[in-house]
């Protein structure tokens, strides 16, 4: 496979992910910041790999060869983001371009190792499950800080918005993953959020709210 359709590969099934309709040419072609004609041209490629299902006018799915093809891209992706962050201390909202490189390289003997190497992690550093060698990941019931009630709390196990800037944000205000937040108040007005972390209490934006996942722990 060419990087392109590897790269084409891992935004379909981003795309499905949450979504069991076939995706539409649209929404990939917006994804891949290119133009519709040229997603149609790459998916009947693909088709022709047996990696993707497309009805014409209606959209593409990953067939289960395709499936497994993007759960492989995204394992090495997520296990080098751990290397970089744990291994030669990038920073989390460095990793991602990086990642996005290494992701393409060939050698399972060479992933294998790497995972080993690393402990074989279960998340990457922005908290998103690390398939293993067979496509399989562990999945945890997680809620937005925006979807919890005033007094719920639970552990930051993720986040929505991978960007530098959100991320350089979160490391400002000292949020991490493992870190153990508690719904202090929720204004009516705009939909921010006091939380108490382990720098004390931070009032952040709805929008902030909406971007950090919690796994939901008992009230104390």
């Amino acid at each position: 496979m060419t990087l392109s359709e590897e790269d084409y590969i891992k935004a379909i099934y981003h795309l499905s992910e949450f979504n069991s309709k076939l995706v539409a040419t649209n929404a990939i072609a917006e994804q891949m910041k290119t133009k519709p004609s040229s997603v149609t041209d790459m998916v009947k490629k693909l088709s022709e790999k047996s990696l993707v299902h497309y009805k014409k006018y209606q959209g593409v799915s990953l067939s289960e060869k395709g499936r497994l093809v993007a759960l492989s891209i995204i394992r090495k992706h997520r296990l080098w983001e751990v290397f970089l962050v744990d291994k030669l201390n990038f920073s989390w909202d460095e990793v991602h371009v990086v990642a996005e490189q290494l992701e393409h390289i060939k050698s399972d003997a060479l992933i294998d190792k790497l995972d080993a190497h690393l402990g074989f992690p279960k998340v990457d550093p922005h908290g998103d499950p690390i398939p293993n060698k067979d496509g399989v990941f562990s999945k945890s019931v997680k809620k937005l800080i925006s979807e919890l009630p005033v007094g719920g709390q639970g552990v930051c196990v993720g986040v929505n918005d991978s960007s530098a800037a959100f991320l350089k944000f979160l490391d400002k205000n000292k949020i991490a993953l493992g870190d153990t937040f508690k719904i202090l108040e929720r204004e009516e007005f705009d939909g921010s959020v006091t939380i108490s972390t382990r720098a004390g209490s931070i009032r952040i934006s709805k929008q902030i709210a909406s971007n950090l996942f919690l796994e939901i722990v008992d009230e104390e």
